[in-house]
């Protein structure tokens, strides 16, 4: 009877340790894929989800791994509640250890999309709408007003209200999340920028500012004359010298632009047009960056009332109206 018992005990053992270490090499061992499942599976985990649901979202995405069986590792390793709700890429030599590691850090798939400084809003939906793995859910051709409003911004119009930066999302996020990111973006540099201004500026608030900036964004065609040109609008402004940019008057015209800007369309009165009305435009007409953002609240301190490209990216800069008639002829009409 006691041999008996002995060797119930030593058999007992055996299996107990076979079966750990069956466990051990399972759990290091890649996961089972279906054939048709590809290299990679795309796994969305939703929010709130049991173990045992998640089990089966992997085993409906194209894992062979037994639902039970995975149902029955997330709940042994005490980490069940620790898993992230989010889009996952399981990969083929991915093990059932590592695929609750993913899960537990929350190691989602991401993707990028970058928003160039100087892009206006058009730009800016375009670029969502081709971006890969992003989920699309704005109108198709949305009003600035439908943007704003489905971003959560309080301003009719939220042309230049997106930080120009590279943004990472998850997979299958929405553009409008990617938005709200870079809508924050800007109210932060906006700030951040507003709190270094230089005393006895002409501009009321940071949304004068914003809209300077956006303007020198795109008059700028050299970094260094960044700050010139900031200073020569800041100038204009503090005598109620109307401002004659180019940008504002081709930001209004819109879809009409064709590439040639003519003095009729100089002499065409717009919100936007800067030749017929003095200050700002209504909203800002590019995403600035942040040098941009400075420069328009640190300008640099220049008796320059005028400026005008020289063709090679650079800006001749004039005091008065015969020096700049000067370059003019120079820089643009002879060429």
């Amino acid at each position: 009877m006691f041999k008996t018992l002995k060797w119930l005990l030593a058999v007992a053992v055996a299996l107990v340790v076979l079966a750990g270490a069956t466990v051990v090499v399972w759990l290091n061992r890649p996961l089972g894929f279906a054939p048709q499942a590809g290299a990679v599976l795309d796994v969305t985990v939703p929010p709130g989800a049991s173990a045992r649901t998640v089990a089966g979202v992997l085993s409906t995405s194209g894992l062979t791994t037994p639902e039970w069986w995975l149902h029955l590792w997330f709940r042994a390793s005490g980490r069940s509640r620790d898993i992230k709700a989010g889009s996952y890429e399981i990969g083929a030599s991915t093990t059932p250890r590592q695929l609750l590691d993913k899960l537990v850090r929350g190691d989602q798939a991401v993707r990028r999309v970058t928003l160039v400084e100087g892009w206006n809003l058009r730009q800016v939906l375009q670029a969502l709408q081709g971006a890969e793995h992003l989920r699309y859910d704005l109108p198709e051709r949305a009003s600035p007003s439908e943007v704003a409003r489905a971003v959560g911004l309080r301003v009719p119009h939220p042309e230049g209200r997106f930080f120009p930066d590279t943004y990472v999302y998850p997979k299958y996020a929405t553009a409008t999340s990617v938005l709200q990111q870079a809508a924050a973006a800007m109210d932060q540099r906006l700030a951040q920028a507003w709190g270094q201004r230089q005393p006895d500026l002409p501009l009321r608030s940071p949304d004068d500012a914003l809209v300077l900036a956006s303007i020198i964004e795109k008059e700028t065609g050299l970094a260094s004359d960044r700050a010139d040109i900031a200073g020569v609008f800041i100038n204009r402004l503090r005598i109620g010298m109307r401002l004659q940019t180019d940008p504002s008057v081709i930001y209004g015209l819109g879809e009409a632009y064709d590439g040639r800007l003519r003095r009729v369309d100089l002499d065409t009165d717009t919100p936007y047009n800067t030749y017929t009305r003095a200050g700002l435009p209504p909203t800002p007409i590019a995403l600035p960056g942040m040098a941009s953002l400075l420069a328009a609240v640190q300008p640099a301190s220049t008796p320059a009332m005028y400026f005008v490209a020289r063709g090679d990216g650079s800006s001749q800069f004039s005091r008065t109206l015969d020096e700049h008639n000067a370059a003019v002829r120079r820089f643009i009409l002879n060429r």
